[in-house]
């Protein structure tokens, strides 16, 4: 399939580039993965300054993108240089918010103008112990008081929870019907809650959420629909960093086959190496048009879109796997230490394989809906 980026989306994605090229070099990106913190608020800082957290964001969140495509370009460039910043929870909590205020609510859309300004930082809390990526399975429930609601329950592997100023989750409203619309989103300050940290295997620091009794501000009583979308949005990320990923895999592989020599020739002579590594190419590509289809089909109907991005997750699971898996095998034991960039991005392809749904959910997932 042939894609390339409008001239605007090129520029943004080049301007990124350089930043992270000069400013983000892979052993900075390692220090700040083991800090304490497990990001930064300089480079985050510097990044919203630039407009890298505006693109995420329509013009009616204060935003200047927002599109499937728009994503795309942002996230392909944090794919190349394994950013740990929280911009996925940015994304995927800020598309729930936005949609939600839908430009009318004035709490929200000041919180989205932090957002966007770099100030305050979102993260999205919708996974529990039990879900196993179904988006319906949501035990924490809200109980309306005297000052608004009070959440109860817990949400697991939140990213970046410990940085984050605010936290939007998802809780089931006491009496109300049904499956879907039973599910509400609501907006809590971090202070408010308990949070329990630990590091990331692949970078970077993420939490479990403990809600006793916290108070909370209710965003949508139907919030079903807006953490289906958001969650589409999240994916179209995760498929382009995905795919980011798979391109320097590929890259550092060919560069050691044409420099690492056996019986006195480099190994890429080797014809069944040329095999395996035409092999990676091909399903790199087959990847990448996954995601291009993910993100045309983010603005359309809401069938089409779950499908494409179903699709996707999919797609980016199994070649992931293949690409992660060839790579290290073909570096030999170097492929696997820590003091190879190539480990870690093997790691970072393998965490998003199971992130927002792995390939055996997303495959049922776009059956499913293929018979809905």
């Amino acid at each position: 399939m042939y894609f390339h980026h409008s001239e605007d989306r090129q520029m943004l994605a080049d301007m990124l580039g350089r930043y992270l090229q000069q400013r983000y070099p892979f052993d900075i990106r390692n220090k700040i993965s083991a800090s304490p913190e497990g990001w930064s608020r300089t480079h985050w800082a510097e990044l919203a300054e630039l407009g890298v957290v505006g693109a995420l964001f329509g013009e009616e969140a204060g935003g200047f993108g927002g599109t499937g495509f728009d994503i795309a370009a942002v996230f392909e460039g944090l794919g190349k240089a394994l950013v740990v910043e929280p911009f996925l929870g940015t994304l995927i909590a800020g598309q729930a918010l936005a949609k939600a205020a839908g430009g009318q609510d004035a709490l929200l859309a000041e919180v989205l103008a932090e957002v966007i300004a770099g100030t305050t930082l979102i993260a999205f809390a919708h996974e529990e112990p039990q879900s196993r990526y179904d988006l319906h399975d949501v035990e924490t429930h809200a109980l309306p008081n005297s000052e608004g609601w009070a959440l109860h329950g817990r949400k697991a592997v939140v990213p970046q929870i410990e940085a984050a100023d605010r936290i939007l989750v998802s809780a089931r409203i006491a009496g109300a019907p049904g499956d879907e619309a039973g599910i509400g989103l609501f907006l809590l300050d971090k202070a408010a809650a308990q949070v329990r940290g630990y590091p990331m295997v692949d970078g970077g620091r993420g939490g479990e959420l403990v809600l006793d009794n916290t108070p909370a501000t209710l965003v949508a009583e139907d919030g079903f629909p807006l953490i289906e979308q958001a969650i589409a949005a999240g994916i179209v990320a995760l498929a382009w960093e995905a795919v980011a990923v798979m391109d320097v895999l590929k890259t550092a592989t060919l560069d050691y086959l044409r420099t690492r020599k056996q019986f006195g020739v480099p190994i890429g002579k080797f014809q069944a190496l040329q095999h395996r590594m035409a092999t990676v190419a091909l399903e790199i590509e087959l990847a990448r048009s996954a995601a291009i289809s993910a993100a045309d089909a983010l603005g359309q109907d809401r069938r089409t879109r779950e499908r494409a991005v179903s699709a996707a997750k999919y797609t980016i699971g199994r070649v992931g796997t293949l690409v992660a898996e060839e790579a290290i095998q073909m570096h030999g034991g170097i492929g696997m230490t820590w003091e190879l960039p190539l480990s870690h991005y093997a790691k970072r392809l393998t965490m998003i394989g199971h992130q927002l749904g792995d390939e055996d959910h997303h495959l049922g997932r776009f059956i499913a809906l293929g018979h809905a």
